[in-house]
């Protein structure tokens, strides 16, 4: 184990070498991976932030936009061949067809290279031609980064927190009387460990339906050709004292620990620890509909997901040195266009305050972090209407259920996100004074003028923290 973790160690090192010495020397590469938890929106981000780097006429805030200096963009061959590509294409079809549809959402990890032409500023502007900087976007599920905090626990701490968690979900308490019926010292049972797992898998699915974020181990969710494996069949269960070999608990921790050895430590090498600029989209408006308990997970969860990451400042030294980190982290609150943009800061903040303790850790570590609400694809517009004797600021769309047209009030953001924080914190069931309501709205027919992009909220803020330094 020690031999293949330096092994493991060594070559993602070299490999690190190799894309440093290329970077600085000839064609600089930034690696973005674009993650986030349940319908936060990561096919429809990525999809709009490419046509928008094609098309830029929506782009103000990104600096080498304004000032002029990209040249060109365009797509290239994805220097990955055993990745699969992201579909951009259908997936833009879908957001512009004459009838409008949201995109499959993300099952497995996907790539894409866009290559932008820019021209250099500064002094020395007048001595140099343009260059070439690539995007690597690097497309992956949610629950698999989750699953990246599971490398730091061992089987009776996993256990034990999702047992506890459990508690306090829909369809959690079944799963969690069951378990504590199990006498773990008992012979191990394929039939039975089958029932634990599909029982646990089940509750984890409808914790998700229900606005929750801790769903782990990610692929119970997503199994792929996993589906039915031993490294899949395995829950949580009450810690025990000693217990013989071949003993239920014994096999579920063995189960436990494969998963992690095989699933997990594979994507982290092969994927994850080349990523150097982290986008993690969350759909935060969803979580405060769920209620209070969704929130406090959502905010725990926020807090799990920096012990994934290496945070720190990718200088060339460091890479030849220590191999590379994650150097800027963007959490993004998506769907504000669910919002009049008179909410828009009071939905920031509470990202903001979502994230603190995630924040500083990244912060202590040299990493740049930065809270934003965005929506990748504007689908609805703002309208002021009368009710009651007062005016309210809503916004109108086609609903996705009905496909009619409605006007939409969700409800107003606390000024102070402590407002939202405590309650979740001190585990309240349900909001006192508000009563937060959620729309699914369907993608808006668009009408693009030539060298315009998708409509968005925010977009080209988020390109410029992003990659504004490396243009």
């Amino acid at each position: 184990m020690v031999i293949g973790t330096i092994a493991d160690t060594v070559a993602r090192s070299v490999g690190n070498v190799t894309d440093t010495i290329s970077e600085t020397f000839m064609e600089p590469t930034i690696r973005l991976g674009v993650t986030g938890l349940a319908r936060a929106g990561k096919t429809v981000f990525i999809t709009s932030l490419v046509a928008n780097l094609l098309d830029r006429g929506r782009m103000p805030q990104l600096v080498a936009q304004s000032e002029g200096r990209i040249l060109s963009a365009y797509l290239q061959p994805q220097p990955d061949d055993t990745i699969a590509r992201f579909d951009y294409e259908n997936h833009l079809g879908a957001l512009t067809a004459r009838e409008p549809h949201w995109p499959d959402s993300t099952r497995a990890i996907s790539e894409l290279r866009l290559s932008l032409k820019v021209a250099p500023s500064g002094l020395l502007s007048g001595f140099q031609g343009p260059r070439t900087v690539h995007v690597d976007i690097i497309d992956y599920p949610g629950e698999w980064l989750l699953d990246l905090s599971l490398m730091h626990k061992d089987y009776a701490d996993w256990s034990s927190e999702m047992l506890t968690r459990m508690e306090h979900r829909p369809d959690g308490p079944a799963y969690v009387a069951m378990a504590k019926a199990e006498d773990c010292a008992q012979t191990f049972d394929e039939t039975r460990a089958r029932a634990l797992a599909d029982t646990y898998t089940k509750a984890l699915h409808v914790a998700r339906k229900a606005g929750f974020s801790d769903c782990s181990p990610g692929r119970f969710l997503l199994p792929g050709e996993l589906a039915g494996s031993p490294v899949l069949t395995f829950a949580p269960l009450p810690p025990k004292g000693t217990v013989p070999r071949k003993s239920l608990w014994r096999e579920m921790e063995r189960r436990f620990e494969a998963y992690k050895s095989r699933v997990v430590k594979p994507f982290f090498r092969d994927h994850f620890s080349r990523i150097d600029r982290q986008v993690v989209l969350v759909d935060a408006l969803g979580a405060i509909h769920a209620g209070p308990r969704a929130v406090e997970d959502l905010r725990q969860t926020m807090a799990d997901i920096l012990t994934a990451y290496r945070p720190g400042a990718n200088a060339f030294l460091t890479n030849l040195l220590l191999g590379k980190r994650v150097e800027k982290i963007l959490f993004a609150a998506t769907k504000a266009d669910h919002l009049h943009h008179s909410q828009h800061p009071k939905l920031s903040a509470i990202m903001e305050a979502l994230i603190r303790d995630a924040r500083d850790r990244a912060r202590f570590a040299g990493a740049e972090t930065q809270a934003m609400a965005l929506a990748s694809l504007r689908a609805t517009t703002e309208q002021t209407i009368s009710h009651g004797g007062r005016d309210l600021d809503c916004v109108r769309g086609t609903l996705l259920e009905t496909g009619k047209q409605a006007a939409f009030f969700p409800g107003n953001l606390p000024d102070d996100p402590s407002h939202l924080l405590g309650p979740a914190r001190d585990g309240a069931t349900g909001w006192l004074d508000q009563d937060y309501q959620v729309m699914n709205f369907a993608p808006a027919q668009l009408t693009l003028k030539p060298g315009n992009g998708p409509p968005h909220i925010r977009l080209d803020r988020a390109a410029q923290f992003l990659l504004g330094d490396k243009l």
